[in-house]
């Protein structure tokens, strides 16, 4: 299971945990475009915005943002906004999560999966290459309160999985905020917090043998 956003489905408006369950190969591969993505993401943090102010924002023509807006539309990810008409009406995100499988016994929808996240993927690169190259530039608090690391542990299926219901919990207590403007204290800004946890398929440059276990790596401690 792929979680990506900004968890129960509300009618109408996006709550902070609610969650948008895609299955239908379709769906997967309309998600599966740069643009689409940061549509979503943009509504999510931002909406609800016009294809015009979304253009803006994203550094798109309106009618590109529009056409993209209606793709998601069709496949429940967005929806219309009260107010507005033609290409001024607002669109607003219908969750703030979205969902998929990463293993199904339909070839289409795994193909389709794994093209989604593979896209995923690339954003989030994207993301941690921007945040690189424009650090410097950035106030010395936010340098500092950012993080760039990662942590190799010994895990059971689950305990990864304990351990991932524990990060979110710690999250949420923040999620509010994004569906409430008022909530942000001053000084607050938009910031991704990028939780990725999977069995290492190679240590220090050296492939990992299916199934190794503590007990089972008999490896000599010399070359």
């Amino acid at each position: 299971m792929v979680t990506t956003g900004s968890g129960d489905e509300t009618a109408g408006t996006a709550s902070a945990r609610s969650v948008t369950r895609v299955s239908d190969p379709r769906a997967l591969r309309a998600l599966a475009h740069p643009l689409r993505m940061a549509l979503v993401g943009l509504l999510r943090m931002q909406g609800p915005l016009t294809a015009t102010q979304a253009g803006v924002l994203l550094g798109e023509s309106s009618g590109s943002t529009s056409f993209h807006l209606r793709s998601l539309a069709k496949y429940g990810l967005v929806e219309e906004a009260p107010g507005g008409q033609g290409r001024e009406r607002p669109w607003r995100a219908t969750a703030m999560f979205t969902q998929w499988e990463d293993s199904t016994e339909s070839p289409a929808a795994a193909a389709a999966s794994e093209l989604l996240s593979a896209v995923v993927a690339e954003q989030y690169f994207e993301d941690v290459r921007r945040w690189m190259a424009t650090r410097m530039d950035e106030p010395a608090e936010w340098r500092a309160a950012a993080h760039f690391g990662d942590t190799q542990l010994w895990l059971t299926a689950d305990e990864l999985s304990a351990l991932d219901d524990e990060v979110r919990a710690l999250t949420d207590r923040f999620l509010a905020r994004t569906t409430e403007p008022g909530l942000r204290p001053p000084g607050s800004r938009p910031v991704t917090f990028l939780h990725m946890a999977f069995p290492l398929m190679s240590i220090a440059g050296w492939p990992v043998p299916p199934g190794l276990t503590e007990a089972q790596d008999d490896s000599p401690d010399t070359p």
